[in-house]
């Protein structure tokens, strides 16, 4: 039987071990009690990633749920969607998606606190996300990764290279995405462990935005991350979540990675996703993040 916790006629539902949680008693179209948001909040602080089913909830309903995360801001180089202020389009094209680990923009030093996810269009198939819980990973680490991953710093940018790029046959569309996508290029280096500001959890920052880690070779920088990232993904610490339309996912992009597998060839699969502003990461030892 699933884990549930009760406050009056809200219900979280467990839907993983590590991760992840169906809340009932949320009907996101309305103004939200005070009541009601602190339990969003909480839960989403508690389960990592939260769902309500059922919302189907316009570009303003969107926003106003964002709102109760925190202040929703812009992708910091791809516009909105005309008639929209914050939205970043997902609106996958000869099935492309992306495919690959990584925490929300963390090329920015005070990269978004939280992700908010709504389904438009879904594939007859496929078209999944999925989560992992990047605290559980740090947690289950060996003492001697522990005190190296705490000690190490990664650089992050939206210059990189991912599977995303490797499709020949888009290469035009791909090439203007990516040109749109690196108008301004940032980089930012990270502690490979953040210390969450609200629940005091540690947790892997990587991700496929890294692209080297402070002070090791190239050689040794991508066996490093090889090593952490595999604890990050391994399947007993992962939520799949297949969509169903007027779904919507918040994550906490502070203690998470997702993936968007691209198994729903060429059908249509559209979701649009609200960020809001983050804090700037602490390690262990309270250095910050910062710009190169």
């Amino acid at each position: 039987m699933s884990e549930t916790l009760n406050t009056e006629h809200l219900v979280a539902e467990k839907v993983g071990s590590r991760l992840g949680a169906v809340l009932h008693g949320i009907d996101a179209k309305k103004d939200l009690t005070e009541d009601q948001k602190e339990f969003l909040n909480k839960e989403l602080v508690k389960n990592k990633v939260i769902f309500l089913k059922k919302q189907f909830l316009d570009d303003a309903q969107h926003e106003r749920l964002s709102r109760v995360f925190g202040e929703p801001i812009l992708h910091p180089t791809i516009a909105p969607p005309q008639g929209t202020k914050y939205t970043f389009e997902l609106k996958s094209r000869y099935g492309r998606s992306t495919d690959s680990w990584h925490t929300d923009v963390t090329f920015m030093t005070n990269y978004p606190k939280a992700s908010i996810l709504r389904a438009l269009h879904i594939p007859p198939y496929g078209g999944t996300t999925i989560w992992a819980n990047t605290a559980t990973a740090y947690e289950a680490l060996p003492a001697p990764l522990k005190a190296l991953a705490d000690a190490a710093w990664a650089i992050h940018s939206n210059d990189y290279d991912t599977n995303y790029y490797k499709f020949d046959s888009r290469k035009e569309e791909i090439s203007a995405f990516r040109k749109e996508f690196t108008s301004q290029i940032y980089k930012t280096v990270h502690p490979v462990v953040r210390v969450h500001p609200d629940s005091g959890e540690k947790s892997l920052v990587l991700g496929h935005f890294v692209i080297g880690l402070d002070g090791f070779s190239t050689k040794d920088a991508n066996a490093l991350f090889e090593i952490f990232q595999n604890y990050i993904t391994e399947i007993e610490n992962t939520i799949t979540w297949r969509w169903e339309p007027g779904d919507v996912a918040i994550w906490d992009n502070r203690s998470t990675q997702h993936y968007a597998p691209a198994d729903f060839d060429q059908h249509r699969r559209e979701l649009r996703r609200i960020t809001v502003k983050g804090d700037i990461p602490i390690n262990v030892d309270g250095k910050k993040s910062y710009y190169i």
